[in-house]
């Protein structure tokens, strides 16, 4: 849960870009770490989204059905974002408030699926202990901290060093490389 955090926490379409950029814009390292809050909060409501219907749909399916359709879901979604991985929402403007941070931020989750990667895990921690939804819970506040984390040190290791110069010559296409680990994890929870 911490890797697939961290994961996350590296890829600019979960944030960390934007908070950058309220930054630079301000002059403040401050809107950075200001910014990541309602971020992190969005995308923790789309991966505790997933969670929560995990553990619904674990009263009424196996766990083996379960963890077999969420294996196929990663997969499809994977599929079509590898086809489409150069598709991006362009109604978001840079000036936005918190509410607009967490909102975007639970959207970006779940458009690139960030609970379904974590699905697989999931349905085995809620098989594991049917004690309730604590276990789904700690999982999700580990999976955000660690996200958090990783996008705090990389907004701020770019804003201290780089600024967005290094993003005209350094560019990564995380979205083709997290369609790829949605069909790797898919591919895995499947076998």
């Amino acid at each position: 849960m911490a890797a697939i955090g961290a994961f996350h926490g590296l890829n600019p379409g979960m944030g960390w870009l934007f908070a950058l950029a309220l930054g630079l814009q301000r002059r403040s390292e401050r809107a950075i770490g200001l910014a990541l809050i309602p971020i992190a909060a969005g995308h923790a409501a789309s991966v505790a989204m997933v969670a929560g219907a995990i553990f619904a749909l674990g009263t009424l399916v196996s766990p083996r059905g379960l963890e077999i359709a969420s294996a196929c879901v990663l997969l499809a979604f994977g599929a079509y974002k590898l086809r489409a991985y150069y598709r991006h929402p362009r109604w978001v403007g840079m000036r936005v408030n918190v509410v607009d941070l967490a909102w975007w931020s639970f959207l970006m989750a779940t458009a690139h699926g960030a609970g379904l990667m974590i699905a697989p895990m999931l349905t085995r921690l809620s098989d594991a202990s049917h004690a309730g939804a604590a276990p789904l819970t700690l999982a999700v506040a580990l999976h955000t901290a660690s996200m958090l984390l990783v996008m705090a040190l990389v907004a701020w290791i770019v804003y201290k060093k780089a600024g967005l110069a290094v993003l005209r010559t350094s560019w990564v296409n995380f979205d083709l490389i997290w369609a790829v680990a949605l069909l790797i994890v898919g591919a895995v929870a499947l076998v």
